[in-house]
Order: C-alpha cells, then sequence, then structure tokens
C-alpha cells in the first residue's frame, strides 16, 4: 500500500508532511468506520516508531503538517503553538470578491465532535483570523440570481485555533469557502464538483512558521497545494496564477 504522505521537513526531534484532501489525522468519534489514517502513515515514514501529532488539519482540508519524534518535542511545540509563536498559512478560494485585507474578530461557541452533546450548553471562545486577498475572477456563468459569479483566492492567517475557525469565520464575513458542505453555499459547491469532477473543499495549509523547539534556529515548512486544488484555480487569470504559484518555487 502506497503512503499518501509526502515528506516535507524531517529531522531526529521533528516530521513534518503533506495531508492530502480526505484523509483523517487519526481517529475520531465521528468517523469511526475509518481504517486509515494520517498518524499511521507518518508512523510507517518514521521507521515504525511512534509519532506525535502536535496540530490537527481537518480531513478535508490538505496541506502541511507537523509531528514530533519524542515526547518532549511534542510538549514544546505545542506550548509554542498556545502561546502564539507559531505563524499558518492557508490559501482558500471563496464566494464572492473579498476585501484586499481585513481582520475577523468573532468569538466561535466550542463544537463538540460527540454527537451526543450537540444542542447542550457550549463555551464561546475568543477567535481571530486575519486575511488577505490575492486574486479575484468574475465566470459568466449564472449560479444565482445574477448572469455571472465572483470569488476571490486569499491567504488566511489563524491567530486562534477553534474547531472550523478558518470555515466559520468565512461564513461570518458572507465569503464561504468553496467546498465547505457545512458553511459553504451548496450551488457554488455543485457547479464546481461537477466542472471539474471533484467536490473537495477549497483550503489547503501552505506555510508554517516556528522556532525549532531544540536548536531555536527559525524553520518555515511549505507545500504548494495539490493537483485537485490547483485544477480549480484555472478559473483565475493564468498570468495572476503563475505570479502567485511563484512562492513555491
Amino acid at each position: 500500500m502506497s503512503n499518501p504522505l509526502t515528506v516535507l521537513y524531517r529531522d531526529e526531534h521533528l516530521l513534518a508532511v503533506h495531508k492530502p484532501a480526505g484523509l483523517l489525522v487519526h481517529r475520531s468519534p465521528i468517523d469511526k468506520h475509518e481504517t486509515e489514517f494520517a498518524l499511521q502513515y507518518a508512523r510507517a515514514l518514521n521507521g515504525g516508531e511512534h509519532v506525535y501529532p502536535v496540530h490537527r488539519l481537518d480531513r478535508p482540508t490538505s496541506g502541511v503538517l507537523l509531528f514530533a519524534r519524542d515526547p518532549d518535542t511534542a510538549r514544546a511545540v505545542g506550548q509554542a503553538m498556545m502561546a502564539g509563536e507559531v505563524e499558518k498559512t492557508y490559501l482558500a478560494m471563496v464566494r464572492g470578491w473579498a476585501p484586499e485585507s481585513g481582520v475577523i474578530d468573532h468569538p466561535l461557541k466550542d463544537e463538540p465532535e460527540d454527537r451526543r452533546l450537540r444542542g447542550t450548553e457550549q463555551p464561546v471562545r475568543e477567535a481571530l483570523t486575519h486575511f488577505r486577498r490575492l486574486a479575484t475572477t468574475e465566470i459568466p456563468v449564472a449560479i444565482e440570481r445574477y448572469p455571472s459569479s465572483r470569488y476571490s483566492l486569499v491567504e488566511l492567517y489563524p491567530k486562534t485555533g477553534r474547531k472550523h475557525q478558518l470555515r466559520r469565520h468565512m461564513k461570518h464575513i458572507n465569503h464561504p469557502i468553496i467546498g465547505d458542505a457545512n458553511h459553504g453555499r451548496g450551488r457554488h459547491n455543485r457547479y464546481f464538483a461537477e466542472r471539474f469532477g471533484e467536490g473537495r473543499l477549497m483550503l489547503a495549509a501552505t506555510r508554517l512558521s516556528l522556532l525549532h523547539p531544540v536548536s531555536g534556529e527559525a524553520l518555515t515548512l511549505v507545500s504548494e497545494p495539490e493537483e485537485s486544488f490547483l485544477r480549480v484555480l484555472e478559473v483565475f487569470s493564468q498570468a495572476r496564477f503563475n505570479n502567485w504559484l511563484k512562492v513555491f518555487d
């Protein structure tokens, strides 16, 4: 069985990989029937030795995923994340023309994984996301009541780590992420699923920056979005698209 993870960085303390969309990081009470997880594939890349996930990516999100190779490193990276010392960058395609830049300061209610707890009172926590628009496009397709449809390519910089934060925040400012079944717009999701033959969430973790927990040196982990993501970006101007891709060279 081939390993779906691609190694981005490895040393004696850390293992960073690209996780494809559709793969769970670890076992979840929501998806009890699943048998394949990024955790087990990362362990295979680690010579069968245990690895420790220091953050998570939702199942439909692709991109940079970092593991520690020992408990002390996992603890140190976890503390850095709690202290806001780890910078994450995501790429998303959203409905409409988003503002050139902005800050979404909108508290979010906890979303428990256990379905039995849904509907019960949950705490509301601070949630903060910065964003920057990279490109816009307008396609001559009437998906809603207008004769054409507009979309934006944005970079998202979460400053907190709430569940589904980016998806919920983009919905909050009326620019939902394409392919988001829970917080997006069904007509737009269906259009792209039919046009490109795959209804994926257009959200990818492209960059993770931190100080190495042992050496203290600055470490930036970068991953170009996978092919299923890049195909959909064909709706943007090719010149601007190619210019944006240069950041991964």
